[in-house]
């Protein structure tokens, strides 16, 4: 189910969603006589291809996941730690983004951009709160080893002490690091980092389980330029980046919701 699962999401992801368009709209064209029907599907293909790709459409899509909760700590100056707000709190879970074990490359290199920027965060909580443990997740999903143990590597690498990292190496998805978890924290409190846009379904379904997230949301993707770009004005890949992360997500919200998980 769960291959089947990420297989079928994979149809409906933007790049392979125009292509199919434009493929049907192709095979019309070259194999049969609806010329007309033809060149009207390839034209919606094209559209689509273009208005996805600009920067500007997706971030309407992001925005009201991103902004649902604000990120820890904000305030007008950055003298506010997270032990200030938030003192009693022992946990800090770090959903993994993705990885790739690759031996032939540094350990920081193995972990997707997404991850890593969830693992700074941690760590940077981690560093403010003491007495903290920091809970990696992440199970073998399509590689040999589970994504935490690789992002334990790196947050050793980068200075964190073994005796203040704990592992959860069994969850495939985030409803299954959210059963993992309940074990691990019970009925405490704790702080829970991943990307802003994966937040609001991350949030929903540990909170389902009637667990305490504290959200602590990062790996921003909208960002408010404080200057004038005028790359954003042209389609790239980085719009359509921008798309699939939304549209994952919302299909992830309507998948959980049908299986009754939020």
């Amino acid at each position: 189910m769960f291959v089947l699962k990420k297989i079928i999401a994979q149809f409906f992801s933007p790049v392979p969603f125009c292509l199919e368009i434009l493929v049907i709209g192709l095979f019309l064209l070259l194999f049969t006589r609806k010329q007309r029907i033809g060149k009207f599907i390839v034209t919606a293909g094209v559209i689509l291809f273009t208005i996805l790709s600009y920067r500007g459409i997706p971030n309407v899509l992001l925005r009201p996941l991103e902004r649902q909760y604000l990120p820890l700590g904000i305030a007008a100056t950055s003298d506010i730690s997270g032990s200030d707000i938030i003192p009693s709190v022992r946990w800090i879970v770090v959903l993994g983004g993705g990885h790739t074990s690759d031996p032939n490359i540094p350990v920081t290199s193995q972990i997707s951009d997404a991850s890593l920027v969830r693992l700074i965060e941690g760590i940077r909580l981690h560093n403010e709160i003491p007495g903290s443990k920091l809970i990696l997740s992440g199970g073998k999903v399509f590689d040999a080893v589970a994504e935490a143990e690789t992002l334990e590597k790196v947050a050793r690498a980068i200075g964190v002490k073994h005796e203040d990292i704990i592992l959860e190496t069994c969850s495939k998805d985030t409803a299954d690091q959210a059963q993992f978890m309940k074990p691990i924290v019970g009925d405490d409190e704790f702080i829970l980092v991943t990307s802003a846009v994966h937040m609001p379904r991350s949030m929903a379904l540990f909170k389902k389980l009637g667990m305490r997230p504290i959200p602590a949301p990062t790996g921003y993707l909208v960002k408010e330029s404080q200057g004038s770009n005028p790359f954003q004005f042209f389609p790239d890949a980085g719009g359509f980046f921008k798309t699939e992360s939304a549209f994952h997500e919302y299909l992830g919200l309507v998948w959980a919701k049908l299986r009754g998980q939020l």
